[in-house]
């Protein structure tokens, strides 16, 4: 069976071939009723509709932003906070009348998605500046919204507190009388160490902002922490292995980058038989939704994901329309307070929660 095209439905209904195409683009151009015999044409002779690629190149442009993760979209689902943070992006880009495609921020058999996807403008969320993908974006000279990255001239910044929240993390713990305090943490490479003995400096900016807060609130205290860290961005083996031996000679508190962090600490506690929160408290960060719901319930600094999200699809947007964006933004975080943390030795708490200041 031919294929049935543009000019196959105009010869059919008796219009030109442009008429046919702005039936399909154009629609205000026609009548009602001459729009209503072209589209049941093409209907009744199997016509799948415009060639997307044709369209978007009349158009100038394609409908879809990308989303560049640091890493794949495989291991990003693993993180109900990276999920969420999607799902609220691509909901206020649909409401716009924008799809949303996640990319790898390297490329892989000579595809740099970054530079070989057809779009309109991208969403970086949590890449180091001297990522591939800023590179080709820049080049492509596409909108760009950094989210939780570090500051780039002239790319909008959108990002939580991450410094005030850590710092509250930090001080309830000096406020319940903890001195023995371990720093649980992805892409820095400390093996129970002290500050003076590790690198401290991260290539992650999310995690460079926590340590600051950290560090901020127990250096006012004079408490030096054992750093327990890996290179690698998230939870890996190595991690694992460091958080087995700090649990050797536990610490009385612990502050953890996420909360999937703090849940693997206590996890590695309880196979030891150490008691959260009456032997070892644990603070994580994000208010994962598993956070309530684990037992003891996690004490936790929590961020606003959907508010995150609508931000950065908003600062996109703006600039799609050529609109001037916000040049940073910094949404506030809050100390969630739950079961997993009490003074050395004690028992645990019920729920309370504290807006940041």
């Amino acid at each position: 069976m031919a294929r049935v095209t543009l000019k196959t439905i105009a010869e059919h209904v008796g219009v030109s071939r442009m008429t046919v195409s702005n039936a399909f683009s154009r629609p205000d151009q026609l009548s009602e009723d001459l729009r209503t015999r072209i589209l049941t044409a093409a209907e009744e002779l199997g016509y799948a509709g415009p060639d997307p690629a044709a369209r978007a190149l009349a158009r100038g442009r394609t409908g879809v932003i990308g989303m560049v993760l640091t890493n794949s979209p495989r291991d990003a689902f693993t993180d109900d906070v990276a999920v969420g943070f999607v799902r609220a992006v691509a909901g206020s880009l649909a409401d716009a009348g924008y799809s949303l495609v996640l990319l790898h921020a390297s490329g892989k058999n000579g595809v740099v998605p970054a530079r070989d996807i057809a779009m309109d403008g991208a969403i970086v969320y949590s890449c180091a500046p001297a990522t591939a993908a800023f590179a080709a974006l820049r080049e492509r000279h596409l909108p760009i919204v950094n989210v939780e990255g570090a500051p780039l001239p002239g790319v909008p910044d959108i990002g939580i507190d991450n410094a005030t929240g850590a710092y509250q993390a930090a001080q309830h713990l000096v406020d319940l009388g903890h001195t023995r305090i371990a720093i649980v943490v992805s892409a820095l490479d400390a093996d129970n160490s002290s500050p003076s003995e590790a690198a401290v400096d991260t290539a992650s900016p999310t995690i460079a902002g926590r340590m600051d807060g950290w560090m901020r609130a127990l250096g006012q205290a004079d408490i030096v922490p054992t750093l327990v860290g890996t290179p690698a961005l998230g939870i890996d083996d190595i991690l694992r292995e460091r958080i087995d031996r700090m649990l050797d000679d536990p610490p009385t508190a612990v502050l953890a980058f996420s909360d999937l962090a703090a849940l693997e600490v206590m996890e590695r506690a309880k196979a030891r038989g150490i008691l959260v929160p009456e032997q070892l408290s644990v603070v994580g960060f994000d208010d994962n939704p598993l956070a309530a719901r684990v037992s003891p319930a996690l004490t936790t600094v929590r961020q606003d994901i959907d508010a995150k999200g609508d931000a950065a699809a908003q600062a996109l947007l703006s600039l799609l329309r050529e609109e001037e964006a916000t040049s940073s933004q910094r949404l506030p975080t809050a100390l969630v307070i739950r079961a997993s943390t009490a003074q050395p030795g004690a028992a645990g708490r019920s729920e309370k929660t504290s807006s940041r200041t």
